[in-house]
């Protein structure tokens, strides 16, 4: 099986010239890359008719969730001190199996992990799931946040309800949280042509992506330089939620080409947003 290659390692449109070029014959300069240029690589699905193609610039990058330590939330202006990341909306579900494992999650939750849990279960019943008048299953609201926020003060320390109960029973996150919860902020996007081919592209969740309201929204993380401090990169420190995105094969196989690209010659494009800093 091959592995995926990039083609000159394309930059909107240009290739980069790896350090040493000159080797080669060709001393010119590099060429400039646009400001908001991203590397991506693709390559075809072994096993189906499908095409991955990945943001090989988000996926190097160190960004990391910031949560409680400076992230500046997503309402209209900054609001670090409410802790509520990107939970001022609440969750939108992907399907009926979403909404109905994270229900089956609630029903464990304790009063020590939840603070609305009084809420979220009245006289007995489980009620943490609405439905909008376009039709859209979302997490119901507490005190103007999704019901499964934690707040500041709360004795358990603020933050995602179902996140805290995973950690403590040393188990994934992303098996109790809703969906767009555990994949933020990567996105995948399927697109199939009229003879059956699928694209799937991954990527990072930009402002774009949430439609009309991410305007609106003071502050979005894949846009702040504060959110690129991360140990490592996305492609190795969200392994767990890649895996459940593309299964294991794939993502060993873009894995394998992200360490190569970290080990060779060339310098992988940093991020846009990190650009943008220096």
């Amino acid at each position: 099986m091959s592995e995926p290659k990039a083609v000159d390692h394309v930059v909107n449109g240009g290739p980069r010239r790896a350090r040493g070029a000159a080797l080669n014959g060709d001393s010119g300069p590099a060429p400039k890359a646009p400001f908001d240029a991203h590397e991506w690589v693709s390559f075809e699905d072994p096993e189906e008719e499908r095409t991955w193609v990945f943001d090989v610039t988000f996926l190097l990058s160190r960004w990391t969730c910031i949560f409680g330590q400076g992230c500046q939330g997503v309402l209209t202006g900054p609001a670090p001190e409410l802790e509520q990341g990107c939970c001022s909306y609440g969750a939108h579900f992907t399907d009926k199996a979403d909404a109905v494992r994270v229900e089956r999650a609630a029903r464990t939750l304790t009063p020590e992990q939840w603070q609305f849990r009084s809420r979220g279960m009245k006289n007995g019943k489980l009620d943490v799931v609405r439905t909008t008048r376009t039709g859209e299953k979302v997490t119901r609201l507490a005190a103007d946040a999704c019901i499964f926020l934690n707040r500041p003060g709360f004795p358990g320390g603020a933050g995602c309800a179902l996140h805290r109960a995973a950690l403590e029973r040393r188990g994934r996150p992303l098996d109790l949280k809703p969906n767009v919860c555990w994949q933020l902020p990567i996105r995948r996007e399927d697109s199939e042509a009229d003879n059956g081919h699928v694209v799937s592209t991954v990527r990072q969740w930009d402002r774009r992506h949430w439609g009309a309201g991410g305007k609106e929204f003071h502050w979005w993380c894949t846009g702040a330089p504060e959110a690129f401090v991360g140990a490592g990169s996305v492609f190795v420190t969200m392994r767990d939620e890649l895996v459940e995105l593309v299964g294991r094969p794939i993502y060993d196989r873009v894995a394998r080409y992200l360490r190569s690209r970290q080990d060779a010659s060339t310098v992988p494009l940093p991020h846009p947003t990190v650009r943008r800093k220096r």
